[in-house]
């Protein structure tokens, strides 16, 4: 069969409603990672969905302990056709965030799929059932038009802990570092830039979650019998924040800005523009970094962003000077951020603004990351992804929003494309999610594509990517 002949009969399928069906029952797994009592649901579906797939096509599959989290195992499956054929590693997440279901609209149930016209809703429809079952059915497409073979080595680990951070995903991987070896990692999570889109985005900005608190006294003061006396944990806090961002969203702590755009970042982000879609928020245009674009701004920064902040009772406020004030805040950065030293950064700029008082403790980080686009891979999947859909694809050098893709850039040490068949307003982690039907059916055919075209152009792209100064995951120069 020619490619095209398997790109054919994998839009034939989704047309006779495979795909769908295949879709319904994986969503009706009520696999909530960060629920108590809904893990074994996880493990369930990787055993009895995710297993059976792949062993369907020749992949051995093993069911690997959590060394951090129990509750959520992950799943190894290896298919080597031969050792001296390109590898290729993929991934997926059985989990989904909180079904949600009271606040889904009259009609719609998390766990059961609904269509509606363009619309397949349910929860994991597009985070990420419905994407890594678009790659599985690829992948079996290619296995079907090679007669049994897929022409390449495929690896492929599910985990069952994203949306708690991929608890124990990086001990596994330094654990099992030998058995994941391979050459290119594709897979899809997150969103294309738009619907119309198809999107290629080769990393991940990082975050840091950290917390800011004033302890001032063990307990709240009247405001009329000691207001002007006692100092105001949450006033205090409020300028604290306000020294680090401002009221136009601008970072004020020069240590923890990245280095600048260079010309070739600028180059690639020229040509995407993010927001503008239906259903899309309005961007604010003065808000963030000044001199950037939008798309600069997303893709190329780091900001700032205050996610909780609470003094007082809110719900029930008194007449009482409070005892003290808590907020999260978040670092969104990208590569060549001193974001390790955070807390130390923060701490010499709170002592030289007179802000002592205030603690600061860091919750939780994931590290950015970006392959270089002049890497002969991106060019290579990108025109697949246009040739797939007719289109001019998106580059985006990282996603906005973070993924674990330091396990793979990092740790393993991979070249990592992404391509995602979600888009911005699908309802990810909030009620009625739900998957485009069109978006799934390009992306099948482009999966199927670049699945096939790894297994005839995968040697000739290593051999240039040996030779190619640019080779590697390393930031933009």
């Amino acid at each position: 069969m020619t490619l095209n002949d398997v790109i054919d009969s994998a839009r034939l399928r989704f047309d006779r409603g495979e795909f769908k069906d295949t879709l319904a029952t994986r969503i009706a797994y009520a696999g909530e990672s960060q629920r108590n009592g809904s893990q074994s649901l996880l493990a369930d579906y990787l055993t009895r969905e995710i297993g059976p797939a792949l062993r369907n096509l020749g992949f051995t599959v093993e069911l690997l302990d959590n060394p951090q989290y129990a509750a959520c195992p992950l799943l190894l499956a290896e298919r080597i056709e031969d050792p001296t054929l390109p590898t290729l590693l993929s991934y997926g997440h059985a989990d989904v965030v909180y079904g949600d279901g009271e606040n889904w609209r009259a009609g719609l149930n998390p766990w059961v799929l609904t269509e509606e016209g363009d619309r397949w809703y349910g929860r994991g429809t597009a985070d990420n059932k419905g994407q890594h079952s678009i790659n599985l059915m690829a992948l079996e497409q290619v296995f079907r038009g090679r007669g049994g073979r897929l022409g390449f080595n495929c690896k492929i680990l599910f985990e069952s802990g994203e949306e708690m951070g991929s608890p124990g995903l990086a001990e596994i991987c330094r654990q099992y570092r030998q058995r994941l070896t391979a050459d290119v990692f594709i897979a899809s999570d997150g969103p294309r830039l738009s619907a119309e889109r198809p999107t290629l985005f080769l990393g991940s900005r990082g975050s840091v979650n950290f917390r800011l608190s004033i302890h001032a006294r063990q307990q709240a003061y009247h405001s009329g019998n000691w207001g002007g006396l006692l100092s105001n944990p949450g006033t205090q806090l409020a300028n604290a924040i306000a020294s680090l961002v401002d009221r136009q969203g601008q970072m004020r702590i020069n240590a923890l800005l990245p280095p600048p755009l260079t010309p070739a970042l600028r180059a690639v982000l020229a040509t995407v523009e993010p927001g503008g879609n239906p259903q899309d928020p309005l961007l604010d245009p003065h808000w963030g970094a000044p001199g950037l674009s939008p798309s600069e701004r997303l893709f190329g920064w780091n900001t700032l962003e205050v996610l909780s902040f609470i003094t007082g009772n809110p719900a029930k406020p008194v007449n009482a000077i409070p005892a003290s004030a808590t907020a999260v805040c978040q670092l969104r950065f990208v590569v060549g951020t001193d974001w390790p030293a955070l807390e130390q950064h923060v701490r010499r700029h709170f002592a030289a603004e007179g802000l002592d008082m205030v603690e600061i403790s860091v919750l939780s980080a994931s590290p950015a990351t970006r392959l270089d686009p002049a890497d002969p891979l991106v060019d290579w999947a990108l025109n697949i992804l246009g040739e797939q859909s007719g289109k001019t694809p998106a580059l985006l050098p990282n996603l906005g929003g973070s993924l674990p893709n330091d396990v793979f850039a990092d740790i393993l040490g991979l070249p990592t494309l992404w391509v995602p068949h979600s888009y911005p307003a699908c309802g990810q982690h909030a009620a009625d999610e739900h998957l485009l039907k069109s978006v799934a059916r390009e992306g099948l055919a482009i999966m199927t594509a670049l699945f096939w075209q790894w297994g005839e152009d995968g040697p000739a792209l290593l051999a240039r990517r040996r030779t190619s100064a640019s080779a590697g995951p390393t930031p933009l120069e």
